[in-house]
């Protein structure tokens, strides 16, 4: 493929107590989409947030166009030509779609921002990725969809060489993909270097030209996507010979719902977000809301765990009569909820594993009745070691964590 266009060799992070990256190489040429593929906490998100600046390296070279860069802020690194696109739309909401791809870098006239300048190149630049919208109006106008869209637009216009794109489908519809998809081809096309994080395998195989896997911060290997079975790379991903990811489903312990119904909602409603819903979920049951954005299944879910108040229905549990009208009320019914936001709804960053774990039980239990330090760390270690969540210890911030 001739000269690499990034070259990432002997790459180590450090983090006290924890070994986050361990002698990682990895290879992006020009014009190829390149996944990083790997189980939460494998290292992934460290390897990019060492070439985009936001961590050091404590070991190893990392070589753009065959110059070797360091870059110390992720300001830097956009400097050098790399760009990211995150998960969590990282744009101002409140500022408008010109504002947000040209914001720190404003094109200026006689010492004031030329905004008309500013308004005709967004527009141009939104235009050739087939996005026609008013770049005059607020950011917080538009779907999760075009936000991503435009978040891409600004990363391009930065004149980047390389593009990274971090679970960017996680929040589109098939058809958003698709458009997102082609935007991607069209890039590769023009020479761009792209990185492609995702957990959906059909898109990495329907995308991607190298898929570079990783497993407890080492190097597994840099494989062709076409020369590699879905299953082997599960196997590569996982640590597990080829015919034991084989047996996993034979294996796998089927489970029978029962006829025992434990929670029925019926015509449950709330204004403005969800109109008459019905279901009935088993004990044993595992039940699954589908539906593009804005369909009401992150609203539905926020309705069972008492989040929003119910205007119109009713919920039983166990064939009584409940009401849900708070998230406590519902924890008392043995509800718990996983939110779609972990890290604003979901966890409190600047306290421990260990904090977090026994947050929900001690808010449960009451102020007065505490759970005392032994308690907490015999229930922090078991699911620590249940959930195989790679820590330093029970004490480190959960904020300091990969996503998964």
């Amino acid at each position: 493929m001739g000269q690499a266009l990034l070259e990432m060799r002997n790459i180590d992070k450090v983090f006290p107590g924890v070994r986050a990256l361990s002698n990682v190489d990895f290879t992006l040429h020009a014009g190829e989409v390149h996944s990083l593929m790997g189980e939460n906490g494998a290292g992934k998100s460290t390897l990019v947030k060492v070439l985009t600046g936001v961590y050091q390296r404590d070991g190893g070279t990392v070589r753009l166009d065959g110059k070797e860069i360091f870059p110390r802020t992720p300001k830097e690194a956009q400097e050098c030509g790399i760009s990211t696109v995150y998960q969590e739309v990282n744009l101002c909401s409140n500022l408008s779609v010109a504002e947000n791809i040209f914001i720190g870098r404003e094109p200026r006239k006689f010492g004031f921002i030329d905004w008309k300048t500013i308004n005709k190149r967004s527009a141009e630049l939104l235009h050739t990725l087939n996005i026609d919208i008013d770049v005059t109006k607020t950011l917080d106008h538009y779907s999760v969809a075009i936000q991503q869209m435009i978040a891409i637009a600004r990363a391009v216009d930065v004149s980047a060489k390389i593009l990274i794109l971090d679970e960017p489908t996680s929040s589109l519809d098939e058809q958003e993909t698709e458009r997102l998809f082609a935007i991607i081809r069209r890039l590769q096309k023009q020479g761009m270097g792209i990185i492609f994080i995702s957990h959906f395998l059909e898109q990495i195989y329907d995308l991607c030209d190298h898929i570079t896997v990783l497993r407890n911060g080492e190097l597994v290997g840099a494989y062709e996507v076409a020369k590699l079975p879905k299953l082997e790379l599960i196997a590569k991903m996982v640590g597990k010979n080829l015919d034991d990811v084989k047996d996993m489903d034979k294996q796998a312990e089927k489970s029978t719902p029962s006829e025992e119904v434990f929670l029925e909602a019926d015509h449950i409603g709330s204004v403005g977000q969800i109109f008459d819903v019905d279901l009935k979920i088993h004990k044993g049951e595992v039940m699954g809301f589908a539906g593009l954005l804005g369909s009401g299944r992150t609203e539905t879910a926020e309705l069972l765990f008492g989040v929003n108040g119910i205007d119109k229905g009713g919920i039983k549990i166990k064939g009584k009569n409940v009401s849900l009208n708070d998230p406590m009320a519902a924890m008392k019914q043995k509800i718990a909820f996983c939110p779609e936001d972990r890290k604003v709804s979901g966890i409190i960053g600047d306290l421990s594993v260990r904090e977090n774990i026994i947050l929900a039980m001690q808010a449960k239990d009451g102020m007065f009745k505490h759970i005392s330090y032994s308690e907490q760390v015999k229930l922090a270690d078991e699911y620590i070691k249940l959930l195989r969540i790679k820590v330093s210890d029970r004490e480190q911030l959960i904020k300091n964590l990969s996503g998964g």
